[in-house]
């Protein structure tokens, strides 16, 4: 099993959809196909830099792929409902029991407050999520009713996240129009993740950099 029959998957396809109808309904940014798709490509990307071998880095963007289908059940600890539905669907495709194990274990550790990079596997994906912080993933339509989390990612106008050719740091790179949203909104809802990345970078062997309009800040 692949990632592209992950993607293709009828019924996965589905409960990404419906999670995040129940998300848009709360008020939150969009957690749909493009930032799954973002975060998959992001993790894969993250581990293939780092040589780990190919069927790790499919499994890293299958993990990604998955990781929010928890919010279908509950935004409150969706990363653990997550991987318990994660874990059926995997179990009843046929993936071996050491795949099952890797991908719902990053699953379930990949939020803020509960999540740990437990693994390499886990780690790309904390990076991978956290980092995509981006304007069209606001769905509000009139800017006067932007919460702080709407305000933060419209006024991110790029973004990029990259190894350096040494493999020795991972730098977020964060274009903000201050004229929308402060540095400290941005950290103010943020820094708990950039935490969290600093840890999942150095499960990796790496230092994580945060830089905000080309002001190193982390």
């Amino acid at each position: 099993m692949t990632y592209e029959s992950i993607r293709d998957n009828p019924a996965i396809r589905t409960y990404i959809t419906k999670a995040d109808e129940t998300l848009a309904v709360l008020g939150y940014t969009e957690h749909s196909f493009a930032h799954v798709t973002a975060v998959a490509e992001m993790a894969g990307y993250i581990l293939e830099k780092l040589g780990y071998p190919a069927r790790t880095v499919e499994l890293a963007k299958i993990a990604g792929f998955l990781h929010d289908i928890g919010n279908l059940v509950n935004r409150v600890e969706h990363s653990q409902s997550g991987a318990v539905m994660a874990f059926r669907m995997l179990d009843q495709m046929g993936f071996p029991p050491e795949e099952i194990a890797m991908v719902t274990s990053a699953i379930g550790n990949h939020d803020e407050g509960t999540g740990v990079p437990v693994s390499p596997l886990a780690a790309a994906l904390i990076l991978a999520d956290k980092s995509d912080v981006r304007r069209s993933r606001v769905r509000a339509i009139d800017p006067s009713q932007y919460d702080i989390h709407d305000r933060v990612n419209y006024s991110v106008t790029k973004s990029e996240l990259k190894i350096d050719d040494s493999n020795e740091n991972i730098r977020l790179r964060l274009r903000i129009d201050t004229q929308l949203g402060s540095v400290m909104d941005y950290f103010e809802i943020f820094i708990e993740r950039m935490i969290l990345c600093r840890k999942a970078a150095e499960k990796l062997g790496l230092h994580f950099r945060l830089i905000i309009n080309e002001q190193p800040l982390l």
